[in-house]
């Protein structure tokens, strides 16, 4: 039978739940065992797809085309494997389903409810999960306590009761917080969490405490005893230099050893050696590279953590620390050419990543030009290889009124343009127009490209053939191939309709835009490989 974790989060929210799910899939899928995770997010939204960057940090897009939280591409980056729809669902997910069936009749005229409607559904999209896996690890969002929680909670209470005591197991991540004053940690918020699982129903069998400082073993058994678990499923969750680090720690603590004792999984022994191996190479590498971010969500880096995490897996295979220069596009939209050579004379790349919106986009163009005429290794991503094509056309091809239907739909050069019909990744036909909704309306998922041969591209990927995620609604417009061709910007990239998906410059030493998102694909153990090209050019351009 399946086996399951619970992880929940008391006393705040943004302690590390994700991380401490992820620490714990990862130990087990090394010591053998078929591992999955879910994440249940406890809003109303349907998905994060039309949440701002500053409300929710980065939506991540899986393989079959959901718009996800970001735990999710923490999860793939962890197990170095593809989740999809089902590992991830929320609050409005299950509502509407419920509400569609309601009004389906598939209730037989009953009463529909919160029990058992609501939390029988909850409980089926668990299982779904669980089905041909040894264990699912289950990351509650929110906080004990937060009302919009509470069905969540029920549904995972009652699979406890399903599955059995030894297939079910319940770990509370909590803060001890430190107080300077008083130069003491304190443990009553996490008691008073785990007093308010109780009363749901809930004995958690393991304490994880986040705490910036060790927590003395008197402390962990006052721990134990107050929140009745066993002495050694204390386990402390301290600041990391990295957070591939946190397994490694968790396993110095043994948490196998109480969640095999729980679940009756025997002796575990799993193999860290590559992991150790990697996370060595993220800690102290032997080189380094500075790399100019240029965005426009830089109050909250984790709008483009997947991206973050990318350079950083990419560093790690070359030995090499990639140092990010943050530079706020609107800011340099306002700068003359001896400012902006000021601010990109120190790095070695720079990168433009993908966003909406024209808040910020005159700045990334000014970014984009100065690679260009400067012979400075260029990445650009989605929007970043959109603008990189607008860059051309206005400054090589003349064209000054170059821009997006996204920015001015009634643009006289349409050179990235909104495309009325595609195919979807499930194979369907897809129509939209400036005015369908906005959620999940976008080419989202992954899709396949096909690469030039003896281009950057597949000096990168070394095959004709790749599948990369995308999330956009706006597609360079083709009728402008033949122009950009012959003036000295290759297409590298198509997809099978014949889309532009990567385009490069001919005479640079490494300047590549690509429609897709590549570091949605990139994991610690398999990090990108346009990525790490565009790392290693900038590199070399040191």
């Amino acid at each position: 039978m399946t086996k399951y974790i619970f992880v929940t989060g008391g006393v705040l929210s943004s302690l590390g739940k994700g991380i401490t799910s992820a620490s714990i899939a990862t130990l087990l899928q090394h010591s053998g065992f078929k591992v999955s995770m879910v994440k249940i997010d406890p809003y109303i939204n349907v998905d994060p797809g039309t949440m701002s960057p500053f409300e929710h940090g980065e939506v991540f897009v899986t393989e079959d085309g959901a718009e996800t939280d970001l735990d999710i591409g923490n999860y793939e980056r962890f197990l170095n494997k593809n989740l999809g729809k089902k590992n991830n669902f929320t609050t409005g997910q299950i509502y509407l389903s419920v509400i569609e069936k309601e009004r389906r009749g598939d209730y037989l005229g009953k009463t529909v409810q919160i029990i058992p409607h609501i939390t029988d559904e909850i409980k089926k999209r668990i299982k779904d999960v669980a089905k041909d896996v040894d264990i699912v690890v289950v990351e509650l969002g929110g906080t004990v306590g937060d009302i919009e929680g509470l069905p969540f909670l029920e549904a995972v209470r009652q699979i406890k009761h399903e599955v059995g005591k030894n297939n079910a197991m319940f770990v509370h991540v909590t803060l001890i917080p430190y107080i300077k004053a008083a130069g003491e940690l304190k443990t009553k918020p996490t008691q008073h969490s785990v007093q308010e699982l109780r009363r749901i129903g809930i004995t958690p069998h393991m304490i994880v405490a986040r705490t910036e400082k060790p927590l003395p073993k008197s402390l962990k058994e006052k721990l134990a005893d107050s929140c009745d678990v066993e002495r050694d499923a204390v386990i402390e969750a301290v600041d990391a230099p990295t957070v591939y680090q946190v397994p490694l720690n968790f396993l110095n603590q043994d948490i196998l050893k109480p969640i095999a004792r729980q679940l009756d999984l025997g002796e575990l022994h799993p193999d860290m050696s590559e992991w150790n191996y990697l996370v060595k190479k993220i800690i102290s590498p032997q080189k380094e590279v500075k790399i100019a971010f240029v965005g426009k969500y830089l109050q909250l880096k984790e709008s483009y953590k997947s991206l973050i995490e990318a350079l950083i897996h990419s560093g790690a295979h070359l030995d090499m620390k990639v140092n990010i220069e943050w530079v706020d596009s609107e800011k340099i939209e306002k700068m003359n050419d001896e400012e902006l050579k000021e601010v990109f004379s120190e790095v070695s790349g720079i990168l433009v990543p993908g966003g909406f919106g024209e808040r910020g986009v005159e700045g990334k163009l000014k970014a984009i030009r100065y690679a260009r005429e400067n012979r400075v290794p260029y990445l650009g991503i989605c929007l970043g290889m959109q603008l990189a094509v607008i860059e051309f056309a206005r400054n090589v091809l003349g064209l000054k009124y170059a821009n997006s239907q996204e920015f001015d739909p009634d643009t006289s050069e349409p050179v990235v343009y909104l495309i009325d019909e595609f195919i979807d990744a499930s194979g369907q036909k897809q129509i939209r127009t400036h005015k369908s909704p906005l959620g999940g309306t976008m080419r989202l998922g992954g899709y396949e490209c096909l690469i030039k041969p003896d281009t950057k591209l597949y000096e990168a990927y070394k095959t004709d053939k790749v599948i990369e995620r995308h999330r956009h609604r706006y597609e360079v417009n083709s009728a402008y191939e033949k122009a950009l061709e012959e003036n000295g910007m290759i297409i590298s990239g198509k997809s099978k309709e014949g889309l532009i998906e990567a385009v490069e410059l001919k005479d640079h030493p490494w300047f590549v835009g690509v429609q897709f998102h590549p570091e949605f694909t990139n994991k610690l153990k398999t990090p990108n490989r346009v990525i790490m090209s565009f790392v290693e050019n900038a590199y070399k351009n040191k």
